[in-house]
């Protein structure tokens, strides 16, 4: 596709080269959705990009093309072109990435009618338009699960035209452009064919606003300000979504101007804030991880300590000659798993942290325990003196 020939997929779809499959196909969602040529009628501009970030997804979305790409760059794909999006119609578009984001993506493929519910011809599924919101929670409130507020716009039926976009006492008058038809005839090629596309004048209507509507300024939709109690389950994690049904726009106007149908719905992706002493086991979330540093003299003798959890704390037995960077695992004290709802285990990495100053006390009593010291019973610096022993041919 030209218009992508030159710029950085990545830069397109706006993430990272690192980033993981789900957030590539958000980030392309979110793309799709604002620059949709339904929301964005007579914008050439938009129009481009929906096609640019389509371009992008069908590579990045694609684990071997992606390989091809991130060591070559376009010039690798020249090999296996993909689709060309500039020549193809949004509608096509959508229908395509709906065999992979599942029926109804972004409410826009099956609103657009004849390719309701996994691309099957002939239904005209009259669907609004899918919206996404965020909202922040903390590790506590994966723990116990949370209620949260969330507030956003979305466009509603206008409640003075009733969704007609014309002016109350006023009704559509028939395109000039198609008659009425909401189709138009093109000719090519001196006469030898014949192709039917949509009006351009009308969209497809049939007719125009004579007079608009004063409020939505013959929209037929107006913005309103929604405001909704969201359960985040506990075990949540970050990047996931909570899908509100229902919660989404009504359908396009020139679909339904009444906004019958099927209301699309809102996406309230989670974002967990960091945590100042506990991080979640990247290779299994339901762990958590605490790095805690204890004292020469606990990790020599053995103790007793005290273990902060995310609800309370327990004591947690260190074993005499403990080293640094041990591993101690308390089951049932991590983050609940969001389908079973079984808890996993926080893991206790200790830090074995050296005292940086000394009473006279303290110093006269290592120096005199140093002078005792046998440094051959401490296994892992009897390996390595014999390495370099071994090293110097020794």
């Amino acid at each position: 596709m030209p218009a992508t020939r030159d710029r950085d997929y990545y830069e397109v779809l706006g993430v990272t080269r690192d980033a993981g499959a789900d957030d590539i196909k958000r980030a392309y969602r979110r793309l799709a959705m604002k620059h949709h040529p339904d929301r964005n009628p007579g914008d050439a501009e938009a129009e481009e990009k929906f096609k640019e970030a389509a371009a992008a997804y069908e590579v990045l979305s694609d684990d071997k093309r992606k390989r091809v790409y991130d060591q070559y760059g376009h010039e690798g794909l020249r090999s296996t072109p993909g689709h060309d999006f500039r020549s193809m119609h949004a509608e096509d578009i959508f229908s395509m990435f709906n065999e992979i984001f599942g029926a109804g993506f972004g409410g826009m493929g099956g609103a657009r009618g004849g390719r309701g519910g996994r691309g099957r011809p002939g239904r005209r599924v009259a669907r609004g338009y899918d919206l996404e919101t965020q909202v922040e929670i903390t590790l506590g409130d994966v723990l116990t699960g949370v209620e949260k507020d969330v507030e956003f716009t979305r466009m509603d039926v206008c409640e003075t035209c009733k969704g007609t976009g014309a002016k109350p006492g006023t009704k559509p008058i028939a395109c000039g452009t198609c008659g009425g038809m909401g189709q138009v005839t093109q000719v090519g090629l001196g006469g030898m064919f014949r192709m039917q596309t949509t009006c351009p004048n009308c969209r497809g209507r049939g007719s125009v606003i004579g007079e608009h509507c004063n409020t939505c300024r013959g929209v037929g939709r107006t913005g309103r300000h929604r405001k909704l109690s969201i359960k985040i389950p506990a075990g949540i994690r970050d990047g996931q979504a909570v899908r509100v049904q229902g919660e989404g726009e009504p359908p396009p106007q020139e679909l339904s101007p009444e906004g019958t149908g099927v209301r699309g719905d809102l996406h309230v992706v989670v974002r967990v804030t960091e945590h100042e002493l506990f991080e979640r086991d990247p290779n299994n979330p339901d762990h958590l991880v605490l790095v805690m540093p204890i004292s020469f003299t606990q990790a020599t003798l053995g103790a007793d300590v005290e273990v902060p959890l995310l609800d309370g704390s327990t004591t947690l037995t260190i074993p005499s000659g403990t080293q640094h960077g041990a591993i101690f695992r308390i089951v049932g004290e991590g983050l609940p798993n969001l389908r079973s709802g079984r808890r996993g285990s926080l893991v206790v990495a200790v830090k074995l942290e050296i005292p940086t100053k000394l009473t006279k006390k303290q110093e006269e009593l290592i120096r005199e325990f140093a002078e005792t010291e046998d440094m051959s019973v401490l296994p892992e610096r009897r390996g390595f003196m014999k390495k370099i022993k071994n090293m110097l041919g020794k």
